[in-house]
């Protein structure tokens, strides 16, 4: 019998998401008798005990004799169980400083370590994630913070809605203006911001049309690749040689900032490769940008005045573009830009996140546990059995005590 806990959130500014919606655990109990799961009671889920208890779920404090634990965030420390094999966003993989005591944890106590993040295929594209929901609510934050900023229009934010179709329905009557938006970034992530761009009427348009024309409508131009970037000594992209050497590399966004009113950033993006515009750039006479939504949200990454993420509740501030200082959001002036910088965005709307997460956790990677071995799994797997998996080796310094 394999026993799957799935526990309770307990980082500061719990998570309300979860890995299996109850329905999903009813589900895998009739498609795998093999499998239990059990839920460790929690106030703080989009889906609550009594909906597990409804569907037959068992509800427990002891996950003792579960095999395998599930969350999402990173589980502290003291309430880290020796030996088992847990899945979760560990935020370790880049060595994380804030996760540096997480990991020596893992290590430590003999814990199997296997980070959703690092599920991937064998062509390193990834399994699992929330990027879907982080596009949409991104996109939806981004264009409240634009009409909220210039009174123009007024949306309700996401997580004051009960689920995705009410965040559609707040779209019924809205007209946008024709703002010019730039969005960068591929994958789940676009998905999700392309689904809300469809649902609001914004056209697509070519880069080169983008930075030449104006318009009568609202529209976005979709920067990926040979788009954005290019080989410093020849001008040309090869996307292989891009991400083995970024730093060969030069960023070709600077062309777009006085010809965007909204940038939707959601590009990945790591040290070596370049920023998409560097601070002091901001300064210049024909900077056009008045609002970016950074659902990457990587803190003075990509988007340089990024100098901090935000919360649900305070998701925005401005950047003083003459003094580069923070200020107050919202200020109806081109002189300041608003960032909205949450780094919890699925979370707005918990619920059709979850579904959306455990149905491919469910339908890919649950069959992988049930196999004797697995490359999947082995790829994920951080450390296990005190030491770190060789694919991992690279973090020696930071998950090891000297």
């Amino acid at each position: 019998m394999l026993r799957i806990g799935l526990i309770r959130e307990r980082k500061t500014q719990p998570d309300d998401r979860v890995p299996f919606t109850p329905k999903q655990c009813a589900y895998i109990h009739t498609k795998y008798p093999s499998v239990k799961i059990v839920i460790e009671p929690s106030p703080n889920r989009s889906f609550t005990d009594q909906e597990y208890l409804a569907e037959g779920i068992e509800v427990t404090d002891d996950l003792g004799h579960c095999n395998i634990l599930m969350g999402i965030k990173e589980v502290p420390v003291a309430y880290l169980i020796p030996g088992k094999t847990y899945f979760f966003f560990s935020h370790t993989k880049k060595q994380q400083s804030h996760n540096k005591a997480l990991m020596h944890a893992l290590i430590e106590k003999r814990i199997r370590m296997i980070d959703y993040e690092c599920l991937t295929y064998s062509d390193e594209q990834r399994i699992l994630g929330f990027g879907l929901f982080a596009g949409i609510v991104g996109a939806h934050n981004g264009l409240l913070t634009y009409g909220r900023k210039f009174g123009l229009y007024n949306l309700p934010p996401a997580h004051t809605l009960k689920n995705y179709k009410e965040l559609l329905a707040a779209y019924e009557h809205l007209k946008l203006p024709n703002i010019k938006i730039v969005m960068t970034g591929s994958g789940k992530v676009a998905a999700g911001v392309l689904d809300i761009f469809t649902q609001l009427d914004i056209e697509s348009v070519e880069p080169a049309d983008f930075l030449t024309h104006e318009y009568e409508y609202p529209v976005y131009t979709h920067l990926t690749g040979a788009d954005l970037y290019a080989r410093k000594d020849n001008d040309l992209f090869f996307r292989d040689d891009f991400h083995a050497n970024p730093e060969a590399y030069k960023c070709l966004f600077s062309k777009y900032v006085n010809q965007a009113d909204v940038l939707m950033n959601g590009i990945y993006w790591e040290e070596g490769i370049a920023r998409l515009f560097e601070q002091e750039d901001i300064k210049r006479h024909d900077w056009r940008l008045n609002v970016i939504a950074d659902i990457s949200c990587d803190v003075n990454g990509s988007v340089p005045i990024n100098i901090g993420s935000t919360t649900i509740a305070d998701p925005v501030y401005g950047i003083d573009r003459a003094t580069l200082q923070r200020t107050s959001p919202y200020q109806q002036t081109k002189n300041v830009i608003d960032i909205m910088a949450v780094d919890t965005l699925p979370n707005e709307l918990p619920r059709d996140a979850a579904e959306y997460f455990g149905l491919h956790l469910g339908k890919y990677i649950l069959p992988e546990l049930l196999k004797a071995e697995s490359e999947i799994l082995a790829r994920a797997t951080i450390c296990e059995n005190g030491k770190l998996a060789k694919q991992y080796e690279y973090l020696a310094e930071y998950a090891y005590r000297s």
